[in-house]
């Protein structure tokens, strides 16, 4: 994974737009890979699903709250991708009052896919979704990656803390430091 380009894909986004409107004041946007990943170092963090336990009251949270020491530490933005589509990626981001990271609605699962990281989570009822992983992506190019042990279809367990927004940070000083 080390050193590889990630996959050239458009997502297909909802953005808000007070011109519309009404209840729902929303317009569909496409965003590519390129938009995302081109020219900044970034923090990508994939997981099974949006408003699932671990990634609401661990994950996504400690990523929130951490944003300004990862910051400090040369990363321009934090993201979050996972195999939802953008009507709920949105809905959990204003439900967890997100500031400062962004969420990427893979809603096909093609980026999870062209990375490898997809897998059958059918045991949860949930489908194909992503394996729990992180990468820090400088200028599309992947230069550190922390993937979860255990890769496999319908994993009797959810493994959490190789990806853990504090390892991140933790592997990022030290690499300062060195």
């Amino acid at each position: 994974m080390i050193g590889r380009k990630v996959p050239d894909v458009t997502f297909r986004t909802r953005v808000r737009d007070e011109s519309i409107g009404g209840p729902n004041p929303f317009r569909w946007q496409d965003v590519t890979s390129a938009d995302y990943f081109g020219g900044k170092r970034v923090v990508l963090f994939s997981l099974p699903g949006a408003f699932t336990p671990t990634c609401s009251t661990y994950q996504l949270p400690d990523f929130e709250k951490l944003y300004p020491e990862f910051q400090a530490e040369g990363i321009d933005e934090i993201y979050c991708i996972s195999v939802n589509d953008a009507f709920v990626m949105n809905a959990w981001g204003k439900s967890q009052g997100l500031e400062n990271v962004k969420l990427i609605p893979d809603g096909s699962g093609e980026f999870t896919r062209k990375m490898g990281m997809l897998v059958a989570k059918d045991n949860l009822g949930f489908g194909l979704r992503s394996w729990r992983y992180a990468a820090v992506i400088n200028n599309g190019i992947v230069e550190q990656w922390f993937e979860e042990e255990g890769f496999s279809d319908n994993c009797e367990t959810d493994p959490y803390g190789v990806s853990s927004p504090q390892n991140i940070l933790e592997t990022l000083r030290r690499k300062e430091a060195a």
